[in-house]
This record gives structure tokens, sequence and C-alpha cells, in this order.
């Protein structure tokens, strides 16, 4: 630890501290949410609050600033806070868990259909949930529908039926937005709320999915009890009435389509046949977040407000980033067409193994950004981050083209999001890892091998045996294998590892011949960037997380001042705060431009700064790569005029490895039979296979075994 830095246990206490804090502030906002449907809080609470909360320069927003905004943005802040001071401080591993502990007991994983694989964490928050809204649904019914008698009916000019459906369609809308304000949530990627809690970005998309399934199927319900209302009632055309100082009923129509569209476009099918249909409809979130701003007006959507703020200020922080133009080095071509892309990267970047980043290379799709495993570790290569590409999609095999068929580029423009990943890991936890991946699923995992790489030779810290048992369909595939090894790294380093490599061959029965086997060489394609391009580094510099605090709470603040500028100069002299004579259109609109105007103000002069201090390292690492030996090495192949690929002398891992042919692992039969006190077991791969692993680990005929999914598919 730097000498520099505070003493650990002195950061632990504050720790504790900013994590109760914060689980404190978490369950208020819950319970606020809970009795949000209640009359002691309509009728008691709500009125007293409103009191107080009203002003000139807020006037009835005042409120739901406090209550629905207000919680949120300061656990993402305290969030930073508690993010930053964990960098600061290198916590020691515990080795082992006790399967009997707490935390094992939260951590045990389970299939449950409909929902897959599933900690009894997870499992407890969504059943906690689908409580929250039936609660609040059950509750709105509860309070209301005694009072709908035919006499109060007839007042209204309705039947019982027919304003019981009117009423039931309000609460599944306000059921609905409870569910909104959870929704965009877990695709914030760089938000500090997912790590706080231990939840990855790429973890958190199947709470992203189970949510928006549950939102458009109220908001769905809810547009349908209006339409066959109106209908009943000869009362059609409302649903062309754009209320000044009301609901606006064409806004919360155009609202709904764009949430349909982006709904239907979610079918696995669509997704998977027609992944561009799929990608550039759900950017229709826009037309249906704005739209249903302006169906409920402002005041009603700071509910929805927190989540979709956290969600602007990522996106955009990535937007700034994509911008940049990276240095993309070299290229590693495989014969099963995948290939290695390495990018130059400052020393301050630093991301944990199964940390993944975004791609784009404009001279395949402008628009395209595709997710991909880093495989490489930024303790062992701190210049350097890779990723493996594997041509299974028009994109992919294109890039694949592209680079294996001569004459061959010399530069090939990229830009990058990320990384994305969790803030710390504890494989080395367990005394022995068993690695279990199909296919492409192998990439996190050559990550975890290359950082244990570095824990035991540059470290010489104690770490977990390991079983690496990989599924190919063909035998050109275990070229693969040699990724493990960074391209500058020698054999010997990963000699001293104590692994096991057991690959399976599924399409094939025998050994290629030795003719065969000639194809399996490695191939490198050297670019020569541009001047402009940058070597990767963190959006936000070394304190990136102290900064998005900074960024959270001074754009939320200027955003106030804007709206209590305009409030009490401009709105508060027309309308003295009374409902209906300032248009809630008007007013929405306002505090939508505002809200952009303060992040794009905050988030571009944090990120000026933090790129100008970069400056002074880019340029350290470029003249660092001029002066390396490799720039004028016959490595550097792609100079002469024919550009041909050059073969870079091949350290195989194949001699380490044992291949099967023709046949599957018996994972049940090598699970059961290890006997150490406590087995990680982490797969990638296909469905089938995780499920499997799954059952097997949670069968309870052993206790030592701890399932782990890293899955990157959704």
């Amino acid at each position: 630890m730097d000498p520099k830095t505070p003493n650990s246990g002195v950061i632990k206490i504050i720790r504790a501290i900013i994590i109760a804090l914060i689980i404190l502030v978490s369950l208020g906002y819950v319970f606020i949410l809970f009795m949000d449907p209640t009359n002691l809080y309509y009728l008691s609470w709500s009125p007293k609050i409103q009191a107080k909360a009203d002003s000139p320069y807020f006037e009835s927003e005042g409120a739901t600033i406090l209550i629905n905004t207000v919680p949120v943005l300061f656990v993402a802040v305290m969030g930073c806070v508690y993010l930053h001071l964990g960098k600061l401080s290198n916590f020691n591993y515990k080795k082992g868990i006790d399967p009997q502990s707490w935390l094992a007991i939260c951590r045990k994983q389970m299939i449950i259909r409909g929902l897959g694989i599933v900690s009894l964490t997870e499992l407890a928050f969504v059943v906690m949930f689908i409580g929250l809204l039936a609660w609040c649904f059950s509750s709105y019914l509860h309070t209301t529908f005694p009072g709908i008698t035919p006499q109060a009916a007839a007042q209204m000019g309705m039947k019982v039926w027919e304003a019981k459906l009117k009423y039931a369609g309000v609460f599944l809308g306000l059921t609905g937005n409870v569910g909104l304000a959870f929704v965009l949530f877990p695709v914030s990627r760089g938000s500090s709320l997912l790590p706080t809690f231990g939840v990855t970005s790429e973890a958190s998309i199947k709470y992203h999915i189970w949510l928006g399934h549950t939102v458009m199927a109220l908001f769905t319900a809810h547009g349908l009890c209006y339409i066959v209302f109106w209908a009943a009632t000869y009362q059609l055309s409302e649903m062309s009435k754009w209320a000044k100082s009301n609901i606006s009923n064409v806004a919360g129509e155009i609202s709904l389509v764009a949430g349909l569209l982006m709904w239907v476009t979610t079918i696995p099918r669509i997704r998977r046949k027609m992944f561009e249909v799929f990608f550039y409809t759900h950017h229709l979130y826009i037309i249906f977040v704005v739209f249903f701003v302006f169906h409920v007006g402002i005041s009603s959507a700071f509910i929805m407000l927190p989540g979709f703020y956290l969600f602007m200020v990522d996106r955009y922080l990535r937007f700034l980033q994509s911008r940049q133009g990276v240095r993309l080095v070299s290229a590693r071509v495989l014969p099963c067409e995948a290939i290695e892309l390495n990018f130059s990267k400052s020393k301050g970047l630093v991301y944990k193994p199964t940390s993944t980043i975004f791609v784009n290379i404009p001279s395949i799709s402008r628009l395209q950004w595709h997710p991909f495993t880093i495989i490489s570790s930024s303790s062992l290569e701190p210049e350097k981050l890779s990723v493996m590409i594997k041509g299974e999609g028009k994109w992919t095999k294109t890039l694949y083209q592209m680079l294996s068929s001569p004459p061959s580029i010399e530069r090939l423009q990229a830009s990058l999001e990320g990384p994305y990943g969790p803030t710390s890991t504890d494989f080395a936890r367990h005394d022995k890892i068993v690695m279990i991946s199909g296919g492409s699923g192998i990439t996190p995992f050559i990550s975890i091998i290359r950082d244990f790489i570095y824990m035991n030779v540059t470290m010489k810290c104690e770490i977990p045996k390991i079983i690496l048992i990989t599924v190919f369909k063909n035998s050109p595939d275990l070229s693969i294998l040699d990724l493990i090894l960074p391209i500058s790294g020698p054999l010997s380093n990963f000699a001293e590892l104590d692994i096991q490599i057991q690959a399976y061959i599924t399409r094939e029965k025998t050994p290629p011949t030795n003719e065969q086997h000639k194809i399996n060489n490695l191939h490198s394609v050297w670019f020569k960037p541009k001047p402009s391009d940058v070597p990767i580094s963190p959006i936000l510099g070394q304190n990136n997380w102290l900064w998005l605090g900074a960024i959270i709470s001074s754009s939320f603040v200027m955003f106030l001042l804007l709206v209590g500028i305009l409030t009490r100069y401009y709105i508060y002299p027309i309308d003295h705060n009374q409902s209906g004579k300032y248009s809630y259109s008007t007013r929405a609109a306002l505090n939508m431009l505002f809200i952009c105007i303060s992040i794009v103000i905050t988030a571009s002069s944090a990120f000026m700064w933090n790129k100008r201090k970069d400056a002074m390292e880019t340029r350290q690492v470029l003249n660092l790569e001029k002066a390396s030996p490799l720039a004028n090495s016959p490595i550097a192949g792609f100079y002469n005029e024919e550009r041909e690929l050059e073969s870079l002398p091949n350290q195989s891992i194949l001699p380490f490895t044992n291949v099967h042919y023709g046949q599957r692992p018996d994972l049940k039969k090598i699970l059961f039979e290890l006997k150490e006190s406590s087995v990680g077991v982490l797969v990638c791969g296909p469905k089938k296979m995780r499920h499997e692993a799954a059952r097997i680990c949670s069968s309870g005929l052993v206790s030592n075994l701890h399932y782990e999914s890293i899955s990157f598919s959704w």
C-alpha cells in the first residue's frame, strides 16, 4: 500500500459507515414507495410534506424532488465515495468459504424456470419487488373501489364497472411508474449504484429485461383499460386530446407505441436473427421517456427521474469517450475465424478480470457498438488492452476478413467505450478453480489466468489450482488456447501455474494430421496508427469515482438553480402556484432542457480537465512505443510494400493440453471427484452448459462446490 494512503483499518470503518448510510437511505426510499398508495400517506403525510416543500422557487415540484429524486442521487454520490475509498485500500482475500455461512448461503445459486440461474439474494429481491408492485396495485384498489357505489358512479355519469375500469387503468399506470423508476439503473454501465451493491453491468442486464417486461405489461394494460373505457362511454375522441394543464392522452399514446415497438423486438427470435432491428429500435427509448414526461407532467415524472438522470450522465460520458480514436497497435489472426486486437493503454487505466469494452469500427459500421470481453490483465500488461473477437456474426466476420485477407490494412480506425466490470474479484479465495467454457466463452477465463500469472510470478502470491475445461466444435478452435499467453509473455510464466487444461472437440473423432496442424499458426498484423490516435485512458482520470460524484451532485445543483430561477421569476408570476394556469408540456420541456444543459456543462468540464491531465502521460506512452525495439524489429512486417501477414514465433500451449476428440466432458464426474474444501466453479458458455453445472453444484450432494455463472449473453 502507498505510504500516503490512510490506514486500511480507518478506510474500512469509513466504508462501513458509508454503506450503512446508503442502506438506510435506500430502505427509506423503498418505504416511501411502499407507503405511497396508502390513505395514511395520501391524506396525512403528503399534505404536510407538500406544505413544507412548496415555495415560489419550485412550487409543487419541490416535494416530489425531495422525496423521489434526492435520496437516489444521494446514494449514487455516496456510492462514488465508497468505491473511491475501496481503490485506496488493498484488502486481503480470505481463502475458502464456510458453506454454512450467511455469505455462502446468499451466494448460493439455483435454477428457477423463467428466470434462469439466480442466487438466493436475487430471488429474494425478485419476490420483494413483485410483492411491492402487487401491494401498490391492491392498495390503490382497496382504498378506492369501496367508494365507487352506484350513486357515486352516477354522479360521474358512469356505470359502476365503467368507473372501476377507469380507476383500474389509472392504478395500473401508477404501479407501472414504480417499475419504471428502476428500469434504467441496470443499463447505466458506468453508474456507481451497480458496483456499490456488488453488481456488474453485464450481470444486471437480466434485471433490465425483467423490469422492462413488467413495466410494458403494466403500461399496455393501462392503455387497454382506457381504450375500452373510452369505447364503452363513446369518448374515443379523448384519444386525440393534448390537454394544456392535465394528462396528455396523445403524448401517452406516442410513448406507449414507442415502448411496444421496443418490447416486440426483444422477442428472442427477432433479437437474435435481426439484431440490427432490435438495436436501432431500442433507441426509441428517447421518444418513450420524453413523451412519458409530457403525458404525466414533470412533477409526476420525478419518480422515474433518478434512474433517467444517472443514465443520462453515464450516456453522455460514454459519448465523450467514444469520440476519441484509440491507438490500435496489432492483431493476432487465428485460423478459427477469431482475432485478438491489441490496443495501447495508459498505465493509469486499471480494470479487473472479466471486464468488457464496447468496440466501434467505423469502416464496418459507424453506428454499431459490440461488447467484447477483455482477455488481458491490467497488472500483467500495464500498457496494453486486448480483446478476442470470434467471427460469429456479420460484423465480426467482416472484421476477420479485413484482417486475414492479404494485402492487410495499414491502419484500422477504432473507438471504445469502457472498460466495464467488477470493482473487485475474489477468485483466489478458493483452493481450486474449475473453469468450464464453450467456444468463445473461454475469453473471460483468459483474463483470469493472466491475472493469476501476475500474482504468481510478480507478487509471489499463493494462487489456487486451476482446471480449465474447454469445449470446441473443431480442432482449429484449439488455437484460441494460445491466447492465454500474452504476445510478449514467456512460456515459462505459464508453466509455473498449477493448471490442467482439458479440451474437448465435439465434431471430430480423430486428431488432425500433421499437414492440418500446420494451419494452426498464429499470424500478426501490425498497424501504423495516426498521431491523433490516443492510448485508452480512464475517461475521468485516476479519481474517476470522485469526479463522477462531483458531476452528479454539481449538475443536479445547477438543474435546481435553473428550475428555481425560471419558476420564481417567470412561472410563479403567471400561475401563483395554482395548477392549470401554466402549460404542463412547456414546464416539462424546460425541465428536460435544463437537465441536459446541466449534465452537458458539468460532464464536459470534468472530461476536458482530465483530458488535459492525461495528455502528458499519453505523450510518454507514445514516446515509449517509438523507442521500443519492436518498432524496428522484423515483427513490424506491415511496413513492406506487400504488407503481407507476418508469422510470429509461436509459443504454443497445446503441449500442456489434454485433447479429447468426439466427446463432451462429464461434468458431474469431474466435479464430484474434487476433494478440496472450497472449489469455485466458473462457467461461461451455452445456456445448457451453464444450467447443467448449476444443477450439479446446487444438488446438495456436495458442499465444497461454489457455482458462479460468467455469462455475457442476454
